[in-house]
């Protein structure tokens, strides 16, 4: 798991569109990569238009957005579709790019014990450090405090 200060694996996956993503090749950008759970459900579904209502200020400050889950590429494009996503979203079905950020932990849910992703982003500077991570993220208000993270112009 990647520390503060420290450069971030060199990972690369499947996105929504088919088309392979390096996390390398976004260097010289800032990064924001935030893992969530599931498409179409109602907490992500609400993260990801955030993020999308905020993609042009996050564009202004030179930085990505990517969405990973370990949903399949197909998932991806009708989530991003239907919302509107103008940002990739990374199928990680194998879970690499989770254990890699240590985003795969026991939840429960309705008192059944299961293995899930915990809401988490993680902020990559220009340089493939990492700058900033948030785990067992609430999305209210999440977006903004990520965009007032990165030195604006």
């Amino acid at each position: 798991m990647p520390e503060v200060g420290k450069k971030v694996p060199s990972l690369s996956g499947i996105t929504g569109d088919g088309s392979a993503l390096k996390l390398a090749s976004l260097k010289g950008q800032w990064v924001v990569m935030y893992f969530y759970p599931k498409d179409s459900t109602p907490g992500c579904t609400n993260e990801a238009k955030d993020f999308r209502d905020m993609y042009p200020a996050f564009r202004q400050r030179n930085a990505q957005v990517i969405g990973v889950s370990r949903d399949s590429p197909k998932s991806h494009a009708n989530f991003a579709a239907k919302q509107e996503l103008p940002f990739r979203l990374v199928s990680d079905a194998d879970e690499t790019w989770c254990q890699a950020f240590d985003v795969i932990h026991e939840k429960v849910l309705y008192g059944k014990r299961h293995l899930g992703i915990v809401r988490s982003t993680f902020l990559i500077d220009p340089d493939g450090k990492l700058a900033q991570e948030w785990r067992g993220v609430k999305v209210p208000g999440h977006a903004q405090i990520v965009l007032d993270t990165i030195p604006g112009k």
